[in-house]
């Protein structure tokens, strides 16, 4: 049976794809068959620049599966969030095609690691989140975060969020790319790992090395 998880950034520009592609890295090596897919891919045309970045860190190149738009179902030409991208480009959003997609994937592949858009909170249409992509398909999220100031305010209610959902916490990935302030990123991580460890006992907080 495949595995298949929700990356989820605590905000937008929070390391998501990095991490995202990181995580398949790590994984392949490990001897199981990954890919990613971004499931709704904004500010592209014709091709996911997310998905790029995946299989640039994980040093595969470009898979049939890119080429045939599993992997990034849905690409909006407006850098914005899916719902007014959408409208933007006069289109609607069929889950049902992401749905499909991912289906194929896990047909193929150990593991299928989804990149969501931006957060959790992050509007689909005006009633539908990201959050509520993850949670009906019953997908374990991943979270990343990172030590930007707020980011701990935004990373506890990320996890508020899946918690009050009742929605399984895989792990939460550290980025530490944007550990520019010792100070600050020592007490971030510090923090964001007591947190989980009283609320999610058990779940790892990993480091993600920059390189």
């Amino acid at each position: 049976m495949s595995e298949t998880y929700f990356i989820s950034g605590i905000d937008t520009d929070a390391g998501k794809s990095y991490a995202t592609g990181w995580l398949a890295r790590q994984l392949a090596e490990s001897g199981r068959t990954v890919v990613t897919q971004k499931f709704i891919q904004t500010g592209n045309i014709g091709f996911s620049e997310d998905i790029e970045v995946h299989r640039r860190i994980m040093g595969c190149g470009i898979l049939p599966d890119d080429e045939n738009h599993d992997t990034a179902p849905i690409i909006f030409s407006y850098p914005a969030s899916a719902q007014l991208a959408a409208r933007i480009d006069g289109k609607d959003i069929d889950l049902e095609i992401i749905d499909n997609a991912r289906h194929r994937l896990e047909a193929r592949y150990d593991i299928v690691l989804v990149e969501g858009a931006g957060g959790l909170m992050v509007p689909i249409t005006d009633d539908f989140m990201a959050i509520d992509y993850a949670r009906t398909r019953n997908l374990p999220v991943i979270l990343v975060t990172n030590s930007r100031l707020g980011s701990i305010n935004h990373t506890v209610l990320s996890l508020e969020a899946i918690k009050n959902r009742g929605m399984r916490l895989h792990s939460v990935l550290y980025n530490t790319y944007f550990d520019k302030d010792k100070e600050i990123s020592a007490d971030t991580r510090g923090f964001i790992a007591r947190y989980v460890e009283r609320h999610f006992p058990g779940v790892p907080v990993i480091d993600v090395p920059a390189f």
